[in-house]
């Protein structure tokens, strides 16, 4: 049985918040008020009495206040804090509001409802809004939102018709290219039953010519676009992307016409599944119509991989990416003799099969550069710093076999307890300051007046380091002060969150770390850039931001995985090479933290040559989000 047709998490760039909003903190956003003073009121009702009422000299109106609430919520919203923006709301009483402030309330949770994946319930209240209550800015924000609820749910049809809606209020050439763009790539996935109509509105044409699209390059198709034209002479579609459509780009013959995407719909990596997809789907959307291929979408909860793989063979697929999880990935490649290609979205070292590709965040790499991005400047002796669980047992691992592969020694290995806030002991022990307070204190037995001078450890050239941004906000200023900032820190990826925040980042000054481009600006060159994307991201927590540039290069591997050994391509995870066993590997991008902001020192040049085999052990997968 074919599977229900998923939608993809985003059709289209879809900005449930304008990026024009004020750009205002939010915690800041409602001015300090002045103090209360008072005045007497005499009651209409009661003449003889008087009571006293509250007022803030020159204060704004309830009326106001209410909105400065609201603008409040809605910059919370558009910095991606659901969870504060939702706690502000449940704060205000709706009967305060005027019916267009309500109206607004509405959509504000709507709104949050979406950021939490909770598409169901934010339909629900998208449905008790008028939206021609709401001012402008915010019946495009509903029709967009609407738009995306659909679209999550699986509702490609309505999706449409929000879009359509929406399509009418957009005045950006820009952003009506998109949406148009969002409409037919929706109604595309529909089938041919359902766009047949008989009808000749505005819907009926999207319908119409979505269907002509789906078969481009057949020979009647100038014809059947001039009947179209015919019989909607008035529709807004704007058909000037048609002009080169008869062109044959230079990857067309390599592109599959379709391609299947396992992955999770339920369980542990939802959320991972859907931050891939919405990378993925972004490419989709921005490639050129002409060589687009067919997705089909298969929830790789719901069957065995070796079940899925099949229907998807059997159906069409010409390359199939996925399955996400390790386990799932095994089981496939032990079931399953490949006839069409899989792009696997992980890595399991030392398993190899024809025509199995393995893609993913794999500490191989992240390990392997920061090493080599240390043995580059110069360093060979260095202490290892990693926290004290199974996570930093493997990196650690990972990190003293690619040191020793550069010939490289290891002084000291120190774990520290990540559910600390004070790091003292571990980074004390490490510098062997513990050992200098010892001697200090059998010499005082001997000399009293003598003063303890802490001494610096001398044989050492470097620190590696294994930590999250807030663990390393707080290891940093100590490794810097108890070594007098003598000694450079180089860091995993997980020391960066993705975005620039330089107050809080000051503390992470002078450590150097090997990241994907896509977080960098002028690093990426594509034209899907972090900003680009700003309102796909801002609907998942920072820690899947890699994620999103993995979905971005997914696709984009799609017609590059033939000549990927030959002619390396510079993704957005990084630039991206085939090793001789099949794995996707990644050339990062080094930076280094000055005044709070990582500033690019270059990529790590021929990283491939002294780069750790696949056959390492036990090597897990150890990204965060999996």
């Amino acid at each position: 049985m074919r599977p229900k047709y998923k939608p993809p998490l985003l059709f289209v760039l879809l900005p449930l918040f304008f990026s024009g909003c004020s750009t205002t903190p939010a915690s800041n956003a409602i001015a300090e008020q002045p103090a209360l003073t008072t005045r007497p009121l005499i009651r209409n009702d009661r003449p003889e009495q008087m009571v006293e009422l509250y007022q803030h000299p020159n204060a704004p109106s309830f009326s106001e206040q209410h909105q400065q609430h609201l603008q409040a919520i809605e910059s919370l919203i558009q910095v991606g804090d659901g969870t504060t923006a939702k706690k502000s709301a449940d704060t205000i009483n709706p009967a305060e509001l005027s019916t267009e402030q309500r109206t607004h309330l509405s959509l504000l949770y709507a709104q949050i409802l979406l950021s939490f994946g909770e598409a169901e319930q934010a339909i629900e209240s998208l449905a008790q809004i008028q939206p021609q209550r709401l001012n402008a800015d915010n019946q495009i924000k509903y029709f967009q939102s609407q738009a995306f609820a659909y679209s999550l749910t699986g509702n490609l049809l309505d999706s449409a018709k929000s879009r359509i809606e929406l399509h009418k209020l957009l005045t950006s050439a820009d952003e009506l290219e998109k949406n148009q763009s969002a409409i037919l790539e929706a109604l595309r996935l529909l089938s041919d039953t359902d766009l047949q109509t008989d009808q000749t509105d505005a819907l009926a044409g999207w319908m119409s010519l979505a269907q002509i699209l789906k078969y481009l390059n057949q020979p009647d198709f100038n014809s059947q676009i001039s009947q179209w034209r015919a019989s909607f002479p008035t529709h807004p579609a704007d058909l000037r992307f048609l002009n080169n459509s008869q062109d044959v780009s230079e990857n067309a013959h390599s592109q599959p016409k379709v391609i299947a995407l396992l992955l999770p719909e339920s369980g542990a990596f939802v959320q991972a599944g859907k931050a891939i997809r919405a990378g993925f789907m972004a490419a989709y959307n921005h490639a050129d119509n002409t060589t687009k291929s067919t997705i089909t979408f298969y929830d790789s909860e719901q069957s065995t991989p070796q079940a899925l793989y099949n229907q998807a063979v059997s159906e069409g697929a010409e390359l199939i990416i996925g399955p996400l999880a390790k386990e799932q990935l095994q089981s496939l490649a032990d079931s399953v003799s490949f006839t069409v290609p899989v792009l696997a979205l992980n890595h399991i070292p030392g398993l190899q099969k024809n025509r199995l590709y393995q893609f993913s965040l794999s500490p191989l790499d992240d390990t392997g550069q920061i090493t080599h991005k240390a043995w580059e400047d110069g360093h060979q002796k260095v202490l290892l710093l990693v926290p004290e669980n199974a996570p930093g047992k493997r990196i650690a691992n990972y990190l003293t076999e690619d040191w020793k592969n550069q010939d490289g020694t290891i002084l000291e290995t120190q774990t520290y307890n990540p559910k600390e806030k004070d790091f003292a002991t571990p980074v004390q022990k490490l510098l062997n300051l513990d050992e200098s307070e010892q001697r200090y204190h059998k010499i005082r037995a001997l000399i009293p007046e003598v003063k303890y001078s802490p001494r610096k450890r001398q044989d050492a050239d470097a620190v590696l380091l294994s930590a999250y941004s807030s663990e390393a906000r707080s290891i940093n200023p100590q490794l810097q002060f108890y070594q007098s900032e003598d000694l450079p820190i180089y860091a995993m990826p997980a020391v960066y969150t993705g975005q620039i925040n330089a107050s809080l980042d000051a503390d992470l000054n002078k450590i150097t770390f090997c990241d994907i481009p896509w977080l960098f600006n002028k690093a990426y060159q594509g034209e899907l850039g972090i900003d680009a994307l700003q309102e796909t991201w801002k609907q998942f927590p920072l820690a899947y931001l890699r994620l999103i540039a993995m979905g971005i290069d997914a696709y984009s591997l799609a017609t590059r995985l033939n000549n990927l050994e030959t002619y390396p391509y510079p993704g957005a995870t990084g630039k991206l090479s085939l090793t001789t066993d099949q794995r996707i590997q990644r050339e990062l991008t080094c930076a280094k933290f000055i005044d709070g902001q990582p500033e690019i020192t270059g990529f790590t040049n021929d990283y491939g040559n002294t780069a750790p085999t696949a056959d390492t052990g036990q090597k897990q997968l150890d990204h965060a989000v999996y």
